[in-house]
């Protein structure tokens, strides 16, 4: 059986490689005038100590409780405050708390509760980084989008305001399509997953010595599981959004 360190080992050769393709991004958008030529650069080399920093500590949590909600709180600090600053520069970032919160533990609590998803590190720390990885990027996605058309179409607000629509629904049906969009590539990857793409779970299941009907059902909880908490995560900052709980200074000022 095919092994992980058979399929990528582990060597100076990988690290040239990934050096290479970091690299070659940068290259491409700078040629490009894409704008994110230092930002892809900063990203991986970030990726790689993070990741370097997180397969030591994740020994530790493995074994021990309060060391495992520990590490399960900084995940979501740093998704809160990664969303928080995406969509909005001002005071209002923290609110990015609230939906990726309100999408992800209610569900992580709900799974243990019935079982499917006992206390332990080697369970409970990727599943509940999917699914907090899931809530950041809708949340982003949607609040920046909601915020952007808000901006762009002010004017319709206004014309909403002025035939009686209150606050809320004037801006709910302005920022309504725009966000929901944010849901298309959870969509996409789950109804593409076997065609185009064989993701992670899977692969590592399979990887791991796991039988092709356990890692596909691993693989497609974990598809559900995301479509479920992204789609509770756009319909929560879209309502902040709308509420002007999250938001930003108008140009110019």
């Amino acid at each position: 059986m095919t092994s992980a360190s058979t399929l990528l080992p582990v060597n100076p050769t990988l690290a040239i490689a990934l050096a290479v393709l970091l690299f070659a991004g940068a290259a491409v958008t700078a040629l490009a005038g894409l704008g994110h030529t230092r930002a892809i650069v900063t990203a991986g080399l970030r990726a790689t100590v993070q990741l370097a920093a997180v397969a030591a500590v994740v020994r530790w949590a493995l074994g021990s409780r309060p060391l495992l909600f520990g590490f399960l709180a900084v995940m979501f600090a740093v998704a809160t405050w990664t969303a928080g600053r995406r969509i909005t520069g001002n005071h209002t970032w923290w609110w990015a708390a609230v939906p990726i919160g309100a999408a992800v533990f209610p569900f992580v609590l709900l799974l243990v509760a019935i079982g499917l998803l006992p206390v332990e590190g080697i369970a409970l720390i990727p599943i509940t980084g999917i699914l907090i990885g899931g809530a950041l990027t809708a949340t982003v996605l949607a609040g920046r989008r909601a915020l952007e058309e808000l901006e762009t179409r002010h004017g319709e607000v206004e014309a909403a305001l002025s035939i009686g629509l209150p606050d809320r629904e004037a801006r709910l049906e302005i920022a309504r399509p725009s966000a929901a969009a944010a849901l298309i590539p959870a969509l996409d990857q789950t109804r593409t997953v076997g065609l185009v793409t064989l993701p992670g779970a899977f692969i590592g299941m399979l990887l791991g010595g796991a039988s092709p009907l356990l890692a596909g059902a691993v693989q497609l909880f974990v598809l559900i599981a995301l479509l479920a908490v992204e789609a509770v995560a756009v319909a929560v900052v879209l309502e902040l959004v709308v509420r002007e709980k999250i938001s930003r200074p108008p140009r110019g000022t």
